[in-house]
């Protein structure tokens, strides 16, 4: 438990809870559930950069295979061009003997190339399939940790409601606002684990890919989000249709308009627009605001997982991380240009 918390609650607690056996074992209740949350967060960060690091290795194993079988087409294109020159008529044989070629010799090449690329084609899809394995082990240890974690955290929670409505009248107001503060961390420790789930299983269940108009995913999303009045959220009605999972893209414009919104809520007018712009090989979007803006040294960061600008209790830190996991999965990039109290654009794009 923080030291701060565990000193204000037993400074403001009662003085007949303090010797109060129950209570105690409460509170060590609460500090043991502390300790597990920092180890088991500590694991899933562990895992995760584990997972970097093999990923990062295969893509690389990947990448040289790749080269090695561009190298071997180029020479079975030389070899072939070479067989197409060389082939002539026997009467050119016998007045060109000086420019024999030895068809059998080049025939055994070609099928010695062509077994080499059946044995890196092989060796490609078992790298694939231990890579595939891999990844479905670190997502189920991602949710049994998430489990795991989540459930003294939602129990704490519930005990410290308890507290409050059973204690209500012996708790100073320091002591609710502490009990309450202690409350929204677990919130927020509740969100964060959600965010480090959603990130690590995204791709690994697709749904199916269905017909989505853009423009009524984007009234669907104005719909739910928490739109201040003095906050407008513009977009036209010439959106495309686009064949994706519906749950995914409505995620990406979900997290970019979530952002707009907390960077023009503080404006006496905020105003966010959404845009589209033809392509032939991509759909181009952007999401753009005359809100706060973001300050250049921030700009490379703001898509890393837990990188937030504010200390939003509410907000994992994940939002943008997640939003471009989804980007890259349709094989799509996202783009910031912003100056800060400039507002900010987001642009992404998703190959057709």
């Amino acid at each position: 438990m923080h030291s701060l918390l565990k000193r204000q609650l037993k400074k403001n607690l009662p003085a007949h809870l303090r010797e109060d056996t129950e209570m105690q074992k409460f509170l060590d209740a609460v500090e043991m559930s502390y300790r597990n949350y920092d180890e088991k967060l500590s694991m899933i960060q562990r895992a995760t950069t584990i997972s970097s690091e093999e990923l990062f290795k295969a893509n690389r194993e990947l990448t040289k295979e790749a080269q090695r079988q561009k190298k071997i087409l180029v020479s079975l294109e030389l070899a072939m061009d070479s067989l197409s020159t060389n082939l002539v008529t026997e009467d050119q044989l016998q007045e060109e003997e000086s420019k024999e070629f030895d068809v059998e010799k080049l025939a055994k090449h070609i099928s010695h190339l062509a077994a080499q690329v059946a044995k890196i084609t092989e060796e490609k899809n078992l790298l694939f399939e231990d890579l595939e394995s891999q990844n479905e082990s670190l997502n189920n240890y991602v949710q049994m940790v998430s489990h795991d974690l989540k459930s003294p955290i939602r129990n704490i929670n519930a005990l410290l409601s308890w507290i409050k409505e059973d204690c209500e009248n012996n708790i100073s107001e320091e002591g609710k606002e502490n009990l309450n503060l202690a409350s929204e961390n677990l919130v927020k420790m509740d969100n964060l684990i959600n965010g480090i789930l959603e990130h690590a299983t995204i791709g690994s269940k697709m749904e199916s890919k269905m017909n989505v108009d853009i423009n009524i995913l984007l009234k669907e999303i104005e719909g739910y989000l928490p739109l201040p009045d003095n906050v407008s959220l513009n977009y036209d009605a010439h959106f495309p249709v686009i064949h994706i999972e519906k749950h995914l893209i409505e995620q990406v414009f979900a997290y970019l308009t979530t952002n707009a919104i907390t960077a023009t809520e503080h404006l006496e007018k905020g105003i966010i627009t959404i845009k589209y712009e033809e392509d032939k090989e991509f759909w181009k979007f952007s999401v753009v605001d005359n809100g706060k803006g973001i300050p250049l040294k921030h700009q490379e960061s703001i898509f890393e997982m837990f990188k937030k600008l504010e200390n939003n209790d509410s907000a994992a830190g994940v939002g943008l991380a997640l939003a471009k996991k989804i980007i890259k999965l349709y094989g799509g990039s996202i783009e910031l240009k912003s100056e800060e109290n400039m507002g900010a654009d987001f642009s992404f794009t998703l190959k057709k």
